[in-house]
């Protein structure tokens, strides 16, 4: 054992490794691995349940639960103990595998300017901010950007993957995972470089500003996916990995058939997730014109697709169904599910996002909630569908409302 490891630390993760072992290879993971890939094969068999709210579990963690005293120990010990208390106080359709993971140390620049944030005060928790556009005068500013430099640090990250290695020997696999981002949909980028109303505004007073600051966001988002690519910096996304906003990547239909075991990772075998809730005031024909164009190239770079978070995706269908990719749309709580309903059918996954306030609200009314669920379960009973609890800010300081939803989804997917 290296000498700058605590063997008392070691052996408390080694024993946590072999918990999560167990529990990966029960029977109720199998299971769940085998109904996330039917479904997002296009082969849902029940409607899969997922909730965001878990992090409000917390508090039923007892402190003795937290035994690890090196820094780098405690992070890791911290990630497997939530994981084995959501497996017991939620219990929604998480998988767990039998892997412990590490990523690429990799970094990014900006855009040669940076716009200036101002956040209120709320104890370091989400909230609402303001910022002062980084560029003043779209035209006359241009010049200041430049595109996004990388760089990663291999030494850094093998370092970690050994340590890795070696802690967890005999116990779980040790495997690259996880990217760099979170969504390639271009238009958050946008709004900090000329602010939100700046963004729909120029679309009227300066449409070729915008039509060139896309077409940059575009190349520069383009040769960065490249180079992770040309660098072998990227990981499959296929099994319990976060996809789009909200889901898992399960699926027979990546990595491509042609990619063989050992071979470097390609774009066209991840999953991507495009969206732009920003320009959600938008027409339709203006997301057509000034947007979309300039997300498609980058999101027919990938395998599959997931498009959308909170902006309701019905206005847009008629140019969403254009991605060749596309297999999950994002139906938000602002979504008609009637209409994305009858669109999806069984051709693409139907990711259903409740609205948070259902169980953030001071009181917890189950009734609502069966209803709410009732209705997705009557309008989307011809997809496949998951219904996934997120965007959750508070559960009024009871943490078990997270596994009473679970439960209560449940007992309705039952019902039906």
């Amino acid at each position: 054992m290296s000498p700058e490891l605590n063997n008392a630390d070691v052996q408390i993760l080694r024993e946590l490794g072999e918990q999560i072992r167990e529990t990966a290879e029960s029977p109720v993971m199998v299971e769940r691995r085998r109904l996330w890939t039917c479904h997002n094969d296009l082969q849902g068999e029940r409607p899969m349940v997922l909730t965001e709210a878990s992090g409000f579990i917390k508090p039923l963690i007892p402190d003795s639960a937290y035994r690890c005293t090196e820094e780098w120990a405690k992070g890791i010990e911290s990630g497997f103990v939530f994981t084995i208390a959501a497996c017991e106080h939620v219990d929604d359709d998480t998988v767990v595998e039998p892997c412990v993971s590490y990523n690429w140390k990799v970094s990014l620049s900006d855009y040669g300017v940076q716009s200036k944030k101002e956040r209120g005060d709320n104890d370091g928790n989400l909230g609402s901010y303001r910022w002062d556009p980084a560029l003043e005068d779209l035209d006359a500013d241009f010049h200041k950007l430049h595109p996004r430099t990388c760089a990663v640090d291999r030494e850094a990250t093998m370092e970690r993957k050994a340590l890795l290695e070696e802690v967890f020997d005999g116990i779980l696999e040790v495997r690259p995972r996880g990217m760099n981002w979170w969504t390639m949909g271009m238009t958050w980028p946008a709004i900090d470089l000329v602010g939100l109303e700046g963004l729909m505004m120029l679309m009227y007073d300066n449409p070729q500003g915008i039509h060139r600051l896309m077409a940059f966001l575009r190349d520069d988002h383009l040769a960065v996916i490249e180079w992770y690519e040309k660098e072998g910096l990227l990981a499959l996304n296929n099994e319990n990995d976060y996809i789009g906003s909200g889901s898992f990547g399960y699926t027979n239909d990546l990595p491509q058939k042609d990619r063989h075991d050992g071979d470097p990772v390609r774009l066209k075998d991840l999953w991507v997730l495009s969206e732009s809730q920003e320009t959600v005031g938008v027409s339709p024909q203006m997301f057509a014109e000034f947007i979309f164009p300039y997300q498609l190239p980058v999101i027919e770079k990938f395998g599959l697709s997931y498009y959308g978070c909170c902006e309701p995706v019905h206005s847009r269908w008629e140019t969403l169904r254009q991605i060749p990719n596309l297999r999950k749309l994002s139906v938000s709580p602002w979504c008609d599910q009637k209409i994305m309903a009858e669109a999806l059918g069984r051709d693409y996954v139907f990711c259903r996002k409740p609205n948070p306030e259902l169980i953030s609200r001071p009181s917890f009314d189950e009734d609502a909630i069966r209803q709410d669920i009732r209705n997705t379960l009557d309008v989307a009973r011809d997809c496949n569908l998951e219904i996934v609890m997120k965007d959750v800010h508070t559960v009024a300081d009871d943490p078990l409302r997270p596994g009473r939803w679970v439960q209560i989804a449940r007992e309705e997917i039952a019902r039906m």
